[in-house]
């Protein structure tokens, strides 16, 4: 029995010691040297080519190296019934609660407004809330997504949430459903999308959205680049309905050269880096799936295709 190894963003070698190191009995394969197909039983991979999935015959589950799996939801070539497990690790759930964090502190601190008078070579003061008066809602409360906001409930802001379904949560409150959404986005002065990207949550930071938030909220988006409706986001800023976004994830990636983000004064870019998953760390929660499966115990973290995550 194999494991399988793909990435289109990371390197194989150091994945397979860590792989190895926790499952020293298996062999680990390293596309695209993956010998016999059909020796291949597990698949670790991250936005595998179509084809590449249902060309292994004897497949018995399918392993993200993200939270997300909609690059695996994406393959319509993709063998039906295989289970798919999404990473839930501690070491990605606290990189991205720190990526929130950042962001939310320098909307809350104004930094966009700092940065621009420093290149101007000006010196002007801005009134400044304390964080207990910042209001910040958090669309998806998921793993990341709660951690993210009990760490900004430990530094006093304001904190909800929103879901889909109704779910009570010891962190903070949440609404649920099409009004709950009317209800955080109205009360939300700094907005974070952490949800998972499905066909209800594509293009949600529209111009629609963005209308419904207190006049000069600021938006963070480490979700997915589908999550936002990108022509809708420069003339909130322009019109001052925003006041700034702070953004990981592109519908293109890398970002495009020339692309109207890179320099306007009110968006900041970083390239994906909220959380990049740790091989050594990450290895220990797959190969512990994997052993789960075999000995017919429960799979944490499996996924619901039909819900999409």
């Amino acid at each position: 029995m194999a494991i399988l190894f793909y990435s289109n963003v990371d390197s194989g070698p150091r994945w397979r010691t860590q792989l190895l190191r926790q499952m020293p009995e298996r062999e680990c394969r390293v596309w695209p040297d993956i010998g016999d197909p059909a020796d291949i039983d597990y698949a670790i991979v991250w936005r595998a080519p179509p084809g590449l999935l249902v060309s292994l015959p004897r497949l018995r589950m399918i392993l993200s190296l993200g939270a997300g799996i909609d690059h695996v939801l994406r393959d319509s070539t993709r063998p039906p019934g295989v289970p798919i497990v999404r990473l839930v690790d501690p070491y990605l759930t606290g990189a991205m609660s720190e990526y929130v964090a950042l962001q939310v502190f320098r909307l809350h601190r104004q930094d966009v407004d700092y940065q621009e008078q420093q290149r101007r070579e000006q010196w002007i003061e801005h009134p400044q809330k304390n964080a207990g008066e910042r209001t910040v809602g958090i669309l998806g409360c998921g793993v990341i997504g709660r951690e993210a906001g009990r760490r900004l409930k430990t530094f006093g802001f304001d904190v909800a949430g929103w879901t889909r379904t109704a779910r009570q949560l010891p962190e903070f409150p949440t609404h649920a459903g099409a009004a709950g959404l009317d209800e955080l986005l109205g009360r939300s002065e700094i907005l974070v999308c952490l949800l998972p990207l499905t066909p209800e949550t594509e293009g949600i930071l529209n111009a629609g959205t963005f209308a419904r938030l207190p006049r000069g909220a600021g938006i963070v988006n480490a979700g997915r680049g589908q999550h936002l409706v990108e022509d809708d986001l420069i003339p909130a800023l322009d019109s001052g309905q925003l006041s700034a976004a702070a953004l990981d994830v592109f519908r293109e990636e890398p970002l495009p050269p020339g692309h109207p983000f890179w320099h306007h004064p009110r968006i900041v870019v970083t390239p994906h880096i909220a959380g990049i998953t740790n091989p050594a760390t990450a290895a220990i929660v797959l190969c512990d799936a994997i052993r789960r499966f075999e000995a017919g115990e429960p799979v944490p973290n499996l996924v619901d295709p039909s819900r999409g995550y």
